[in-house]
């Protein structure tokens, strides 16, 4: 019975995250960021009265956010304007393909006529807008909880000190900080590995003669903390611009693939080991917190399926109870050092 009804409360939990995403979702970001930045908040604390810490600490917070974006902004705007100045070529490419196409018996223009016409425009114009006024409100909303849980953070853990239930505060407490400990190792590795992917992207397209090579390497590193999309895109823009810049489509094709492998080498084999043992996570466990946490919040979940992964083996590591799926989900690394400590 305790099974059936633990299995019950699980499916209502998921299905209330996956409803209440725009609730629960800027909360689980908030969350992560605390976990990175409470160091920094209190290292000031000490110094400082709470607020001027508090103040510096978002600033230093939304730099690096803004940071981040703007070099998203700045290799797309760098390439954007090289794309408008050859749109010519492009036409010509597409017209090219078409009658491609029409001469194998595909009817590409029938069906571009028929799906994407002036409803199409509109409709994706009203979505775009509705995307980035949600966007918008995702942020703000994010931006309140991290401030009230920053100044939050001591009283809480002071609070769940004081619980009777003294088995329950050692599980909040070392349960939290493992968690927090182990969310900074994994931006950690996930800064090198985004750092060894532009490095390696820039490089492969100066050396290939693809303009632009340091915005796409800028590109590369700035879009790699999203897993699986981030990549995807980084290879597919490079591509059409190669579409535009060489002659021969084998030379477009060598560059496709080979980007493909320079993100595949990282992302699904460098990368999901690395932290797969630094994190104590099975790579297999990291695939699918990935792909089960975009199912339920889309875009963000991609990014924040792993941290919430950690989240929950660091707490079922904390007690007797739970402590199998820990040990059963771990890094083979991780579970040999504790047996031989055992």
């Amino acid at each position: 019975m305790n099974t059936g009804i633990a299995i019950i409360a699980s499916v209502v939990l998921l299905a209330a995250l996956a409803q209440a995403s725009s609730v629960f979702a800027p909360l689980a970001l908030a969350v992560f960021i605390i976990a990175l930045v409470w160091p920094l908040q209190s290292r000031l604390q000490r110094r400082l009265p709470k607020l001027p810490a508090l103040a510096i600490t978002l600033a230093i917070t939304l730099a690096v956010a803004l940071g981040f974006a703007s070099l998203a902004v700045w290799g797309f705007g760098r390439v954007g304007q090289s794309v408008l100045a050859d749109a010519a070529r492009y036409e010509a490419i597409y017209a090219r393909t078409l009658a491609w196409l029409d001469s194998h018996g595909i009817d590409i223009a029938g069906l571009w006529a028929e799906h994407f016409n002036v409803g199409w425009i509109v409709r994706t114009a009203q979505y775009l807008t509705t995307r980035a006024n949600t966007t918008l409100t995702f942020w703000l909303i994010a931006v309140v909880y991290l401030m009230l849980g920053l100044l939050e953070v001591d009283d809480v853990k002071r609070k769940i000190a004081s619980l009777e239930n003294r088995q329950a505060a050692r599980v909040l407490l070392d349960g939290s900080a493992l968690t927090a400990a182990r969310i900074r190792k994994y931006m950690l590795v996930r800064t090198q590995m985004s750092l060894l992917t532009g490095l390696f992207v820039g490089a492969f397209a100066w050396a290939t003669g693809l303009q632009f090579a340091i915005e796409w390497g800028v590109i590369a590193f700035s879009l790699n903390y999203i897993p699986f999309i981030g990549p995807f895109v980084a290879t597919l823009f490079p591509t059409l611009l190669a579409m535009a810049q060489f002659d021969s489509w084998q030379e477009v094709a060598t560059l496709f693939i080979c980007l493909n492998i320079i993100q595949f080498a990282i992302g699904s084999y460098i990368e999901p080991r690395i932290s797969g043992n630094i994190l104590s996570i099975s790579p297999t466990v990291v695939l699918f917190a990935i792909l089960f946490w975009t199912f339920l919040w889309g875009l963000f979940g991609t990014f924040i399926g792993v941290p919430i992964t950690l989240a929950m083996l660091s707490f079922c590591k904390q007690h007797p109870s739970s402590r199998w799926i820990a040990d059963l989900l771990e890094g083979p690394k991780q579970l040999t050092a504790d047996k031989s400590s055992d």
